[in-house]
């Protein structure tokens, strides 16, 4: 009786739980070796950008012009529906981000 109550109900949930486990430690460690490192100035240009997503520059979104205009592909002023002040902004934001990164090298 003992016997088919743990083969039915007990086993189970332990093979479950030690899965469960074993997932778990496995999801953790590809965390930290698959990290992908994401550059902050790119972050900080997207939510200068105004955010339609238009697709005005050429580009697919703010995001992928944002990445454009960090490496020096692309300028600000690619982006049709921005406001002069917000150029500024980039422009003095990515001045001062780089000047940074140079210091930190």
């Amino acid at each position: 009786m003992y016997l088919g109550i743990f083969v039915q109900y007990i086993l189970p949930a332990i093979v479950l739980a030690g899965i469960g486990a074993i997932f778990g430690v496995l999801i953790a460690i590809f965390s930290k070796v698959f990290f992908v490192k994401i550059d902050e100035r790119i972050e900080k240009v997207t939510a200068l950008l105004p955010g339609y997503n238009c697709g005005a520059c050429g580009m697919p979104g703010c995001q992928g012009l944002a990445e454009k205009i960090v490496s020096g592909e692309k300028s600000p002023t690619d982006c049709k529906p921005i406001k002069p002040q917000a150029i500024e902004q980039i422009r003095q934001y990515l001045a001062e981000a780089n000047a940074e990164l140079e210091k930190n090298k």
